[in-house]
């Protein structure tokens, strides 16, 4: 007859609540984002971590989505160019925007949804730094002068509009606004109106436009908003001659400063830019042979320009010559790298570093006009925004 064991004992009540104390401590284990890691540590970490990497990490879990998420932690983390703003193809409204891989969604949601509960209608018109200017109606039966100038952070959703501008505009004449903001400064930003004889200035410190008399009345024609550059708190304008126009966030000091080197008079796609706290200036010499010349003035207000770098920009698209259809040109430099952006005007779009001479390809898609560079910023809000 086989012999069989006795039967395995039921758990006692000790046994069951250490399994329960276990399992507790596995499933809270499960939600730190690294285990063990204390989060005071990983808090620090992460605020060492480019805010391009932590959007790539809120994918990883739900409790590294809040870690990555907290207001606190994106504030702290080091900000640079993490994309562009670009127009949308055959002149419709709004803006796409491209990430600065190329790949993956975009890390911004350029409709800027946060808006639409407001208005209708949202253009956005200038990127400066982290925030946007743009027009806004609150209809979209209103007219096209009816609208509603509006600055908004699109990384915190915040925004502010501004008071209507006192002077009135004429629709005939075509009237530039611009942008000036400093992340040094995140409180603080200034809009220009730009109205051929008088330029308006808005200023969040006062919260009040300033009218005052042009300074450019018989200068040249400046180049709008995707020719500007704010640095040490003065707006800088390039001009058709091609000359860089400047005035200071008070309306008060206005000047030009001269294109660097011996512009050919085949020159095309002269365009300016900041980085690593200097103003630089490009140009094309001739739209055949791409020679593609990269000034920068390292010392301010001295106007002794530095050549910084020669190239052939076909040779760094792989080209013998350029094709009819096209056109190639610098619309971007890396704010804090010698790193610069180049398009041939169709679907091919290369990162180029002056330093290694290294290419990248970031996307070949659509073509890309109207190009501005986006860093998020992080800072509070002013009291008055939204």
């Amino acid at each position: 007859m086989a012999q069989f064991g006795s039967p395995p004992p039921f758990p006692t009540t000790e046994t069951s609540s250490e399994m329960r104390k276990k399992q507790k401590q596995e499933d809270e284990q499960e939600q730190q984002p690294l285990g063990s890691l204390p989060e005071g540590p990983l808090v620090e970490i992460l605020s060492r971590v480019p805010y391009s990497s932590l959007c790539r990490f809120k994918c990883v879990s739900k409790p590294w989505l809040a870690l990555c998420s907290d207001p606190q932690v994106r504030k702290r983390c080091p900000q640079t160019l993490s994309g562009f703003f670009h127009h949308r193809p055959h002149g419709r409204l709004g803006v796409n925007f491209r990430n600065l891989s190329g790949r993956g969604p975009p890390m911004v949601d350029p409709s800027l949804p946060f808006l639409r509960k407001s208005y209708e209608l949202v253009n956005p018109e200038h990127c400066c730094g982290g925030l946007i200017l743009c027009r806004c109606w609150k209809s979209g039966h209103s007219g096209e002068d009816e609208y509603n100038l509006v600055v908004c952070n699109p990384a915190t959703e915040k925004w502010t509009e501004l008071p209507p501008c006192p002077i009135e505009f004429d629709l005939f004449i075509e009237t530039e606004q611009y942008l000036g903001f400093d992340p040094a400064f995140p409180s603080r930003f200034v809009v220009f109106l730009n109205l051929w004889n008088k330029v308006a200035i808005y200023s969040s410190d006062t919260g009040r436009w300033t009218v005052v008399q042009s300074g450019w009345i018989y200068g040249p024609r400046t180049m709008g908003y995707l020719e500007c550059v704010f640095l040490n708190g003065t707006m800088h304008l390039l001009t058709s001659q091609p000359s860089i126009l400047t005035v200071d966030t008070k309306g008060e000091v206005w000047g030009e400063i001269d294109i660097p080197g011996n512009v050919p008079q085949s020159c095309v796609d002269h365009s300016i830019g900041q980085s690593q706290g200097c103003l630089y200036a490009w140009y094309v010499d001739n739209p055949n042979t791409c020679q593609l010349s990269v000034w920068a003035l390292q010392e301010y207000g001295s106007e002794n320009w530095t050549l910084k770098h020669t190239v052939n920009i076909l040779e760094l698209f792989g080209r013998h010559r350029r094709k009819a259809d096209e056109s190639y040109k610098m619309f971007a430099i890396h704010p804090d790298r010698n790193l610069i952006f180049l398009t041939d005007g169709k679907k091919k779009t290369i990162s180029y570093d002056m330093d290694n001479q290294e290419v990248h390809v970031i996307g070949i898609c659509k073509k890309l006009w109207g190009v501005q560079p986006y860093i998020p910023c992080f800072a509070e809000w002013p009291s008055v925004g939204h």
